[in-house]
């Protein structure tokens, strides 16, 4: 990877992909602003959710040092795009993405298949309450749904970590409050300043709730349904990024849709890997992994996700009736 270059930072394509996205982003508020008390702007809703994503996929890149050399550079722009452009606690989501990459899938070490709204194993199933057995029993159904609320649900947590006051220095706590505080009431005062109380009410519900739904299935394909690893499992790296990972195939419009994701092996094996040589690095790991017998799972989107509701339906199995299971 060294000898090709593709861990060497690529400015060229960041400045390019930055400046157009918040060029767009910038596009679709001055659009709202014009347009006015309308019900056309729920259209305008559906535009900014998918800008939400992408601006979501760049803080992304910039947690994981892909975008400058300059860590002060990679955080200040994770925190810009993160806290201040789209309401989502930059430092709060580092801590849990950085555990989630240390230990993918793996039981009470990967944070996102601890327990939650969804049950991904059958312990955390048998776990629950009548009302919690319930949710698993139909989570198959109800996955898609769900992710409607996935958009809240980040920015509460990210409310919630810095009102706890862990981890960061107070100096980053305050830093990100003030750019996190400055989205809400921005946000929230352009809707209800521009539109009717119950057009603000929807133009809400619409784009945060499609936000959700396009984060969820960016994000869902790319190891939920994957091998699970126990607590205590000792396993060697390239195993444990290889085999809890699906990529997902595709051209360029895959590409940007998913904002690098869908090559899932390549991101986890060298997560500071620009996203735009993922593409090229895609032909030497998946080399690399059958001269030494790793297997490599690489799928179509659809497929992906009927793999994910396959998987979440036999975790809700033991809690259904057993004519049904």
């Amino acid at each position: 990877m060294k000898r090709t270059g593709l861990l060497n930072r690529r400015p060229g394509y960041y400045s390019a992909k930055v400046g157009g996205n918040l060029l767009l982003l910038a596009a679709g508020w001055v659009t709202f602003a014009l347009i006015g008390r309308s019900w056309w702007q729920l259209l305008i809703a559906a535009f900014l959710a998918v800008m939400f994503t992408q601006t979501a996929f760049i803080g992304h890149d910039a947690g994981h040092h892909q975008i400058s050399g300059s860590k002060r550079v990679n955080n200040l722009l994770g925190r810009l795009h993160g806290n201040l452009l789209i309401g989502l606690s930059y430092g709060w989501w580092i801590s849990k993405h950085n555990r989630h990459h240390a230990h993918p899938n793996q039981v009470d070490r990967d944070p996102d298949i601890a327990g939650g709204a969804i049950a991904f194993t059958e312990d955390h199933a048998r776990a629950r309450g009548r009302p919690g057995a319930w949710l698993v029993r139909h989570q198959a159904w109800l996955f898609f749904p769900m992710l409607l609320l996935e958009g809240l649900n980040l920015h509460v947590a990210g409310v919630r970590a810095l009102l706890a006051r862990t981890g960061a220095s107070r100096t980053v706590r305050l830093a990100e409050t003030g750019l996190l505080t400055a989205h809400i009431g921005g946000y929230l005062t352009a809707l209800f300043w521009v539109l009717s109380p119950a057009q603000a009410v929807c133009f809400f519900l619409i784009q945060q709730g499609l936000f959700g739904l396009y984060m969820g299935c960016s994000f869902a394909p790319n190891h939920k349904g994957m091998p699970i690893l126990a607590k205590d499992d000792k396993i060697d790296y390239l195993s444990r990024q290889v085999l809890t990972a699906r990529n997902i195939r595709g051209a360029r419009l895959t590409d940007f849709a998913l904002g690098g994701l869908n090559y899932q092996i390549e991101h986890h094996l060298f997560p500071s890997m620009p996203r735009p040589n993922l593409r090229r690095a895609q032909t030497l790991v998946r080399a690399f992994c059958a001269q030494h017998g790793v297997p490599y799972h690489e799928t179509g989107l659809l497929h992906s996700y009927a793999q994910v509701l396959r998987h979440l339906h036999e975790v809700g199995g033991p809690l259904r009736p057993e004519l049904e299971y």
